[in-house]
């Protein structure tokens, strides 16, 4: 019996291919789920007006290829975030990951990410924490409602950077359906920063992990860098997420355009299987 989950994040494929297409990539490169995308683009945050007959035909897709979505990524709420002062953007936000909470109930997904920032284009303020908490408190009992667990993910702005940060929202609000789901990369860029250490970060949230982000970063850059040429030590990440009962996990990176894209997401998985394997 596999011990773990390995997920592949949606937008390591071609933008231009259908969910099912994903599903059979994912399939034929031996992941065991895929992690979907609701971001500020408009075709991504539609998926969460879709049909009936749009969802049941997902369900059809998953069971016809073994290949389930457990997870979203709902980074649409870095545009329309929940602390942002204008009235109509933060109402957008709640709207936006409401009804991604309900999407994920109907497709059977466990666990949705949401990014860890109060405001994003603006400037944090006592105000904008505030509203972020009251917000936080809205979604997360509509996540409760539907059983979903909502999960924050480590950022790369000093907002919540680090899994300690995180830790102190989930105390804020306490509730189960709230928790972390730490971005191995934003994490790595921020102990090297503070010059601090990952596993005593990641320790500050033990009993409250969902999943993790498996992602390469460089000082300074967050995004589109290829593993093995970052600075993530993604043994000692995984080795350490693992003793606190982590037993998911997203291999996240971004499709470039490559001609052989598929090549890169098998190398990924043999690449995180081979260490996920060795606890």
């Amino acid at each position: 019996m596999q011990k773990y989950s390995l997920g592949l994040y949606e937008k390591a494929m071609p933008n231009n291919l259908t969910i099912r297409e994903k599903l059979d990539y994912a399939k034929k490169a031996n992941y065991d789920y895929i992690e979907l995308s609701i971001d500020a683009s408009e075709d991504k945050i539609n998926r969460i007006y879709m049909s009936k007959a749009e969802r049941l035909s997902i369900i059809h897709d998953m069971y016809e290829t073994e290949i389930t979505i457990d997870s979203f990524c709902v980074s649409a709420l870095t545009k329309y975030a929940l602390g942002d002062p204008d009235d109509r953007i933060s109402s957008r936000g709640i709207e936006i990951i409401t009804g991604a909470i309900a999407l994920a109930k109907d497709l059977g997904a466990r666990i949705v990410m949401i990014p860890g920032y109060d405001i994003y284009f603006g400037t944090s303020t006592a105000q904008t924490r505030d509203k972020y908490i009251h917000n936080l408190r809205v979604i997360t009992d509509q996540a409760a409602k539907y059983g979903v667990c909502l999960g924050f993910e480590t950022m790369e702005n000093e907002f919540m950077n680090t899994t300690q940060k995180a830790a102190e929202y989930v105390k804020i609000i306490d509730s189960p359906y709230l928790q972390i789901y730490p971005d191995s990369g934003n994490i790595t860029n921020a102990i090297k920063t503070y010059g601090t250490d990952f596993v005593d970060d990641i320790t500050t949230g033990h009993g409250h992990i969902l999943a993790l982000h498996l992602k390469e970063t460089v000082p300074g850059k967050f995004r589109e860098i290829p593993y093995g040429t970052g600075h993530v030590d993604f043994a000692k990440v995984i080795s350490a997420a693992w003793k606190l009962g982590t037993r998911k996990y997203v291999t996240e990176f971004w499709d470039l355009g490559k001609e052989d894209w598929f090549a890169d997401i098998v190398a990924a998985n043999e690449m995180m299987r081979n260490l996920l394997d060795r606890n």
